[in-house]
């Protein structure tokens, strides 16, 4: 590419003081031959094209020397915040290498990443907050700009790209941040924890408790007549909406007051029997925190 900083000034002044002279020389030249086409039948055709030629020449060799100096100025392509710079006096610069790094801070972009459950609740223009753990009790307010249409087939997320304001430049590029955007008013949804769903490529499922009445002449372990109702689990296939804490939403697929298994859900299948014990609680806590221990 060339040489930086002062090597680079040294071979800009060169090329400078040699598109001076084509320049001046092509400026010449159009006088001249103006003069010359004046004069009838005083000039041959061939010198006309002769100095038609070098004044073309001249001028191309001044388009050649703005050219090298153009490719020779290093200009940034937006304005912000230059870094420490990754090269030295007198260094040559590969091309593709990196200089010196440049931030705009403000405003600034955050990238984050929501289910596809999400995908219609988002759009540009939806307002969203963004805290940084270096900077607590700060909030940082911004619009979602661009969404991205694909979702990720692995993660079942899809990107957005939010525009905080950030005049004072406290909130600095790499930062991790917590967005929130509100989704509307309130509303109720069934929760059940997420330790109850076993999250499947085909679908995500829970396996329902319910009541029925045993069959004449079943029996125990040990031989002796049962009597009475039993419980029972059947799977089923369940729609879960958005995370809280330990709680997941369930938009489809469960009615407000049935019973799920929340624990040893490897070891069921449809229609085994089983007995309710809640002496063990899975956690519900709708902002968990981990205990450094």
């Amino acid at each position: 590419m060339g040489l930086v900083q002062r090597s680079k000034c040294v071979r800009g002044t060169f090329e400078q003081r040699e598109r001076g002279p084509a320049e001046r020389f092509g400026r010449s030249i159009r006088p001249n031959f103006n003069r010359l086409l004046g004069q009838d039948q005083l000039v041959s055709k061939d010198d006309v094209q002769q100095k038609q030629t070098a004044a073309a020449s001249a001028r191309a060799q001044a388009e050649a020397q703005r050219a090298l100096i153009a490719q020779k100025t290093i200009r940034a392509p937006f304005s912000g915040v230059l870094g420490i710079r990754q090269v030295n006096l007198g260094q040559y610069v590969a091309p593709g290498a990196t200089i010196v790094t440049l931030q705009q801070l403000d405003p600034i972009y955050v990238n984050f990443n929501l289910p596809e459950q999400m995908i219609d609740e988002v759009a540009p223009g939806t307002a969203v907050t963004a805290r940084v753990d270096a900077l607590p009790g700060k909030v940082f307010e911004g619009k979602v700009t661009a969404v991205e249409p694909l979702v990720d087939s692995s993660t079942r997320n899809f990107g957005v790209q939010a525009t905080l304001r950030n005049p004072d430049g406290t909130l600095r590029p790499g930062s991790f941040a917590r967005v929130g955007f509100s989704l509307g008013g309130a509303r109720d949804v069934v929760v059940i924890p997420q330790t109850a769903v076993s999250f499947n490529p085909y679908g995500n499922v829970v396996f329902v408790v319910t009541k029925v009445a045993r069959k004449p002449g079943e029996t125990d372990m040990q031989g002796k007549p049962l009597t009475g109702d039993k419980l029972i689990v059947t799977q089923r296939f369940i729609k879960t909406g958005a995370t809280r804490g330990d709680l997941i939403a369930v938009s489809d697929g469960l009615k407000p007051g049935e019973t799920v298994v929340t624990s040893g859900l490897l070891k069921l299948r449809n229609d085994a029997e089983v007995t309710i014990n809640n002496s063990v609680q899975p956690a519900a806590d709708l902002h968990p925190q981990v205990q450094n221990r």
